[in-house]
């Protein structure tokens, strides 16, 4: 059902851990580029004609119209279970907690005196959030995009969800309600590269974006490559991932039942376990036939996400080549189920989110921590953080200097300038001064 990798012994590469050498699943986003331009481009042009026929081709939908009517947004959250609603309220609330936290303050650094620059954040002006709606609903997702949106102050937002033939065209109910309950009036729906094409270019319903945030399948990746640079874009998010670093001390039951829910999510889906114990190895392996047998989406994505080739259990000797290979691994998420966790995923440098012992499964993180889900994938992790309050923000510098401050500094700009053979930078200090440039201090 897994495989194993053994890394024990002369196995253990020196000098490092080649990421070639771990499980990893295969996404060709180079591939699926050109594939996807030429319906960015036909949405381009044709807007949201091109968008109706979109849903037709892909999604087995006739819709009249795109943008989601007001009535149907009101309709999805008056019929949510109230059970529903109820965690919903929840996770919006905890996330908000963590998000409100992440705010950054204006900063002013007084250079010398009459000069000084501030750091201003400001806000992106306007997003495209996109929530997937294939094999799964992701209301949860909503919460995860416009939070740190909301906390951010981005002034205009905009949903985006594949149309549903079960639900006459329109995105899932459930994402209509999450999209009403944070007060997100603007809901397109359209799924995949043609939605991130609306927000690039715009339609005639649809005002154009800075910025595209959420994860999504292959084609919405090779959208975001593709049109990055006319919008800003958090990452181009892969099939999802867990890494789990045990030793003997972890439970089984847990430690299968982590694995298993990672692989819910799709056939493509990573689940990892990185251990010293072969005991716990074996062990894990049996339960796996259990509760495999015990659950659902087995035969289209647990079983074959399980087997395929990014999934595997990972035998080392001991915890520091553990801690190597997680961070070669650079997982979307980590979990940590060894003695004493907390002192072990403080060592940790490379992980999307990490979950500490026993009590914190990704599970929690998915929906209720206050954390964001929105992580880095397939070892991006090693550069790139999470969606965040920050991600929506700009760092802008602000100078300010009177005119001694400037005459001041004025001969090394005007030196440096030279320097770099741009003598026009150093007339246009001189300039300020009759073309007399006080030396440098």
């Amino acid at each position: 059902m897994i495989s194993r990798i053994d890394l024990r012994g002369a196995a253990f590469p020196e000098g490092g851990i080649d990421r070639d050498l771990l499980p990893r699943a295969e996404l060709d986003v180079e591939a699926a580029l050109e594939k996807v331009r030429p319906i960015c481009d036909d949405v381009r042009h044709r807007g949201t004609a091109a968008l109706i026929d979109y849903a037709h081709r892909f999604d087995g939908v006739t819709i009249e119209r795109v943008r989601v009517p007001a009535e149907a947004l009101k309709s999805a959250l008056a019929e949510l279970d109230p059970a529903v609603r109820a965690a919903l309220e929840e996770s919006i609330r905890r996330a908000r907690l963590v998000h409100r936290d992440q705010r950054r303050a204006d900063h002013t650094t007084q250079v010398v005196p009459g000069g000084t620059v501030t750091e201003r954040w400001v806000p992106v002006e306007r997003v495209g959030l996109y929530v997937p709606g294939g094999r799964s609903v992701y209301p949860s997702s909503v919460v995860m995009n416009v939070v740190p949106a909301q906390e951010a102050g981005v002034a205009s937002m905009a949903v985006a969800s594949p149309p549903q033939a079960e639900f006459g065209g329109l995105p899932h109910p459930t994402i209509l309600a999450a999209c009403a309950l944070l007060g997100v009036d603007e809901v397109y729906a359209a799924g995949g590269a043609q939605a991130v094409a609306m927000f690039a270019y715009g339609t005639e319903d649809c005002r154009p974006v800075s910025m595209v945030t959420g994860p999504g399948n292959i084609w919405v990746a090779a959208a975001k490559r593709l049109l990055k640079g006319r919008i800003g874009i958090d990452a181009e998010a892969g099939p999802t991932e867990i890494a789990i670093l045990a030793d003997a001390t972890a439970d089984p039951v847990h430690v299968a039942a982590d694995l298993i829910s990672q692989a819910e999510h799709d056939p493509l889906a990573a689940s990892v376990l990185v251990t010293d114990s072969e005991e716990l190895a074996a062990a894990v392996e049996k339960e796996l036939e259990v509760q495999v047998g015990a659950t659902k989406h087995v035969a289209d994505r647990i079983g074959p996400a399980l087997a395929g080739r990014q999934s595997g259990i990972v035998l080392v000797d001991g915890l520091e080549q553990g801690l190597a290979v997680v961070d070669a691994y650079a997982a979307e998420h980590l979990e940590i189920q060894t003695e004493d966790a907390a002192a072990v995923a403080a060592r940790v440098r490379n992980a999307g989110a990490i979950f500490v012992g026993a009590y914190a499964p990704v599970s929690l993180g998915d929906y209720a921590a206050g954390s964001n889900h929105v992580l880095p994938t397939g070892g991006c992790a090693c550069h790139s953080s999470g969606l965040s309050v920050q991600s929506f923000l700009r760092g802008i510098h602000v100078v300010d200097y009177t005119r001694d401050a400037l005459a001041e500094i004025a001969g090394h700009v005007v030196t440096l300038a030279e320097a770099e053979d741009l003598p026009a930078h150093g007339a246009a200090v001189k300039a300020r001064f009759d073309w007399k440039v006080p030396p440098s201090k």
